[in-house]
């Protein structure tokens, strides 16, 4: 079985340090996380760089939906060029548009930024056939990981649809679990082996508040839950 790797979101140089010494994988950065998380200034990506020497994926992502927004194109494209050039490890992305993914959009991004490698973030749970979807989004260049939630419903029935999305994806893409993520979920989506890599938000922050920093103590309790139920 492969290692869990644990992915937290940062909105800062002192978030970034701090997850780095409580255990943390691979960093995700962004802004205004309330919002789901949006673009981050180049000059914060590259003071988390080099402040941390964990991998960074840094979203790309100019409003709160998932659909491309006119005029937004060469601000994005800029951004992921950026990004590229910072020598990040992936940037994180995403487009849907009447319930299907906009593979068009995606790839139109991703073009400014050559060999980038890219994360489809959780504009995936709002499309209409999600697992249907992946063998399209496995055809964007440069894409190697969906995040997903997994669904609604309790963890059993999100862990049981993360396994299938797995399955599909297999072996181009990685299946990220990801929203929703709290310490028992966790637990049981690391146990039942159906993804291997999970990306925490609240859960590793101070008083599970998402504008609070993040906490030390608690992505190190993150990691120990993973350690101990693989």
């Amino acid at each position: 079985m492969a290692a869990p790797l644990l992915e937290v979101i940062v909105q800062t140089v002192a978030d970034a340090a701090a997850a780095e010494r409580g255990g943390a994988d691979r960093l995700e950065v962004v802004r205004d996380i309330r919002q789901g998380g949006l673009t981050p200034p180049l000059a914060l990506v590259l003071a988390i760089a080099a402040e941390t020497g964990l991998p960074l994926r840094v979203m790309v992502r100019s409003n709160a939906g998932y659909a491309l927004q006119p005029g937004e194109l060469d601000e994005l494209r800029d951004a992921a060029a950026g990004f590229a050039a910072a020598a990040v490890d992936g940037v994180v992305i995403g487009f849907a548009t009447g319930g299907r993914p906009d593979t068009d959009d995606v790839s139109r991004v991703l073009a400014a930024a050559p060999g980038v490698r890219a994360t489809f973030h959780r504009a995936f749970d709002v499309l209409d056939d999600p697992a249907g979807a992946i063998a399209a989004i496995a055809g964007i260049r440069g894409v190697d990981r969906i995040l997903t939630g997994g669904g609604e419903g309790p963890a059993e029935v999100r862990c049981r649809r993360l396994a299938d999305y797995t399955a599909r994806a297999a072996p181009g893409l990685r299946i990220i679990a990801g929203g929703g993520v709290d310490e028992a979920a966790l637990a049981l989506f690391a146990r039942a082996g159906c993804t291997h890599e999970f990306h925490v938000g609240r859960a590793a922050r101070v008083d599970n508040e998402p504008d609070s920093p993040v906490s030390t103590a608690r992505v190190q309790r993150l990691k120990r839950l993973l350690t101990a139920a693989t």
